[in-house]
């Protein structure tokens, strides 16, 4: 017999991961709580197994339990919970370690993050294999969730719950921070009259390509540019033109250069 699941919240998160669960075998679904009756019924019949609940009490004793709940609630959640000893308690979030979790006596903990976005969830339980999981945790409970998520395609990575802010912090870099960027390399491309459809087109293929170096040489071997050949003088120019177009852009500029220049040191 599969090991049974609660599941408590049901986002985009809790409803993708209860679907693949639910469809491989791996768990047995078995109640489902989320802020609603309403929601926890659409909920279940998303995951197509399980059954709504409307409050803690009637949630039946299970192998495992899932907060796919938001960051803040976590630790709210989980002291409220009256779990019997064994029971495997687990997060999902990617910037609360696994200590954010008030378990009672005997029940282990862990947290499992998978690194995507999770916008439209029947596409992510359409298409979850390969991806990265960042998982931490107690022993017993990573023994029971490492293969189950491995089960549905994820790839699970190790983490330092001491670093799992900074973990998570990695992530922002990677994808938000990118977006602003590339956000201010089209304005830029823009003031000097380029349209934005244009700018974009232009823009791509020297952002994709430069990604593409990152991640097959590293990030020093593939950074270019005036900075990584010394050109401090066009680096000034620069600087002095954006402090004069925009101010806000200026300083983002004086920021990455910086770093910048940390990298490209030998």
């Amino acid at each position: 017999m599969a090991a049974t699941l609660n599941l408590i919240g049901g986002g985009h998160l809790g409803r993708a991961l209860g679907r693949l669960f639910a469809g491989s075998g791996v768990f047995i679904v078995q109640d489902v709580l989320t802020r609603s009756p309403a929601s926890a019924s659409d909920a279940v019949a998303f995951i197509g197994a399980g059954r709504a609940v409307a409050s803690l009490a009637e949630l039946r004793p299970a192998d495992a339990v899932m907060l796919a709940v938001s960051d803040d609630q976590i630790e709210a959640v989980s002291a409220a919970l009256d779990l019997a000893p064994g029971t495997v308690l687990f997060h999902c979030s990617g910037a609360r370690s696994s200590a954010a979790l008030h378990a009672g006596a005997g029940v282990v903990t862990a947290s499992v993050h998978p690194v995507r976005s999770f916008a439209d969830p029947a596409a992510v339980a359409a298409d979850f294999t390969g991806t990265w999981c960042g998982i931490e945790g107690d022993g017993t409970a990573l023994a029971l969730l490492r293969p189950a998520f491995e089960a549905i395609g994820a790839r699970c990575v190790v983490i330092d719950a001491a670093a799992k802010t900074v973990y998570h912090a990695a992530s922002v870099f990677a994808s938000n921070y990118l977006v602003t960027v590339m956000d201010a390399a089209l304005l830029a491309y823009q003031a000097a009259g380029i349209d934005e459809v244009t700018a974009r087109a232009l823009a791509g293929p020297l952002a994709t390509e430069t990604l593409q170096n990152v991640l097959r040489m590293g990030a020093r071997p593939a950074l270019s540019g005036p900075i990584a050949r010394g050109d401090m003088a066009t680096v000034a120019r620069q600087q002095q033109a954006l402090d004069g177009w925009d101010a806000a852009t200026g300083q983002l500029y004086r920021a990455l250069a910086a770093a910048t220049i940390t990298l490209a040191r030998p």
